[in-house]
């Protein structure tokens, strides 16, 4: 018969084995946030720290129960293991297992394992530290692969610099704080009506997510491909350039949206204007709107450089393109443009009066290619709505959605608020907004939140505030500036103010979904 004490033998083997497994879907967890910070240790440490995002469960068994029975490791880690969710299902954002993730993760696991043959007899405490480990194991595991990753990607770069020298398509590079995704996407659309263009698609504007557009979809009919860039720290836009020498440069806007990366507005505008440099170096033209200029670095070099620039705005005595009118209607968007002593009305069907400057940037730019200013216009009377950028959706119930999920900035976030009372006149509803508000914005956060808890206030009869630890000062400027027939509900997560949405909404009503932020931001892992 087998007695009690034989079990007690094999308890160290089943407690590595069950850990073995629990490890890998510990890290299949951690691998998740950790691919939505980009792989960046210095982000994903300070994340875990600061959502307290470690284990507390399977520890606290071990503490609990580790003087007095061993045996029960075994079972903390089987049962711990199975009721990990799988972040490759259950996410808003799902983990991918690309190549690197894959390669990050197998790391992770051998470490893992490491870290537990080494635990294998040791008591409690030992247990408790190998849990805590498999934190770090991936960030260590990244570490480990850096020379083998740089070497991969170098081989990669160099396989793509030498397909665009081959195919010398004219490169045109935009970045900017906000709007350089929707600006490539109204310029991809215009081009494509005078040649075959190649844009980016989504947000891709990483070198290697460039790269693999490159390598995998640039054909040799290709005349334009249209580029974003990224910035994510200084040289950043730099090292795009060189792999895309841009023969024009777009630049839609500097502000705060990456406060929590560069510190400083100055630090924004020296990294963007990297692109103005590379674009003055192949003597080609750098088109911005006058926004820009509010920065005394950029004023300063644009005003040494003003051969190599374009400018557009409002302003008839500085700009090159004039915006001179600029409309909203629930229709889209109605502009009188002003160039070269000729005005053209502009018609489009989009939302939004920031994206009155991101046209007025568009047909600059396409001209400057040397596409006809009528074929221009004719071109954005069909200019499609960018996908989760205060994109307008009529919904089957006789709701209208806007859908600005993908990001939001001040400027953005206003420029949705300033819409929803043309949308509500026209659907005769009450207007709704559902937030978690704005991210990246350092220290700014609590200044640009208020600001836009008073907007709210003006243009919005209810205010769904998801994550409210986060946003307080928007919430707290929307409580002092609401009128009586105002109202709010506070939403832990999105399911949330979704599940409000489905019980509460009425015909007629118009929602704004403005920024649904990722995993990393709104969860708090239950570890």
């Amino acid at each position: 018969m087998f007695e009690f004490s034989e079990f007690l033998r094999f308890t160290p083997c089943l407690t590595l084995l069950t850990f073995v497994f629990f490890a890998y879907r510990r890290t299949l967890v951690y691998l998740h946030i950790f691919q939505q910070e980009e792989y960046d240790g210095k982000r994903f440490i300070p994340w875990m720290l600061r959502t307290a995002s470690y284990d507390r469960k399977v520890s606290f068994v071990l503490l609990l129960t580790g003087f007095f029975v061993p045996f029960v490791y075994p079972a903390a880690f089987f049962v711990a293991a199975l009721t990990e969710l799988n972040p490759k299902k259950n996410a808003k954002k799902t983990l991918v297992m690309t190549q690197r993730a894959t390669r990050i993760f197998a790391v992770a696991f051998v470490l893992s394992i490491l870290v537990g043959t080494v635990t294998y007899n040791a008591p409690w405490w030992g247990w408790i530290v190998a849990v805590q480990l498999i934190t770090f194991t991936l960030v260590l595991g990244n570490l480990l692969l850096k020379p083998y990753e740089a070497h991969t990607q170098q081989k990669f770069l160099n396989e793509a610099k030498a397909k665009l020298k081959t195919l010398n398509p004219t490169i045109v590079g935009i970045t900017g704080s906000f709007g350089k995704t929707s600006v490539k996407h109204m310029l991809g659309h215009v081009l494509s009506m005078q040649a075959p263009t190649l844009v980016t698609p989504g947000s891709v504007n990483t070198p290697m997510g460039i790269t693999r557009i490159i390598r995998e979809q640039l054909r040799q009919d290709h005349q334009f491909f249209v580029v974003e860039m990224g910035a994510y720290g200084k040289g950043s836009i730099e090292r795009l350039c060189k792999l895309t020498p841009p023969a024009h440069g777009v630049l839609t806007a500097l502000g705060h949206a990456h406060y929590e990366r560069f510190k400083s507005l100055d630090m924004v505008a020296k990294t963007k204007f990297e692109l103005a440099e590379a674009v003055k170096a192949n003597k080609g033209q750098m088109i911005i709107h006058e926004q820009v200029l509010e920065q005394p670095y950029a004023k300063a070099f644009t005003i040494e450089n003003r051969d190599n620039f374009t400018l557009c705005g409002v302003d008839a005595d500085i700009n090159d393109v004039v915006l001179k009118s600029a409309v909203q209607t629930a229709e889209g968007l109605k502009l009188d443009i002003r160039f070269e002593k000729k005005t053209y009305r502009i018609e489009a069907p989009l939302f939004g009066l920031h994206h009155a400057g991101n046209l007025a940037v568009v047909f600059a730019t396409a001209v400057r290619l040397g596409v006809p200013a009528d074929v221009v216009v004719t071109a954005l009377k069909s200019v499609p709505q960018v996908a989760h950028r205060l994109e307008v959706k009529p919904q089957n119930d006789g709701t209208v959605l806007v859908d600005d999920a993908y990001n939001s900035n001040p400027k953005g976030f206003k420029a949705a608020l300033e819409l929803l009372p043309i949308l509500q006149e026209a659907c005769k509803g009450r207007a709704i907004v559902v937030t978690p508000g704005m991210v990246e914005l350092g220290e700014a956060h609590d200044e640009e939140h208020t600001k836009i808890g008073v907007e709210i206030a003006k243009n919005a009869d209810i205010l769904l505030a998801v994550s409210p630890a986060r946003i307080g000062s928007m919430l707290d400027a929307f409580k002092k500036a609401r009128s009586d027939e105002q109202s709010y509900v506070v939403c832990q997560t999105f399911a949330e103010a979704r599940d409000w949405l489905v019980k509460n909404k009425q015909q007629g009503d118009v929602v704004l979904l403005e920024n649904d932020l990722p995993d990393l931001y709104e969860a708090k892992l239950n570890l």
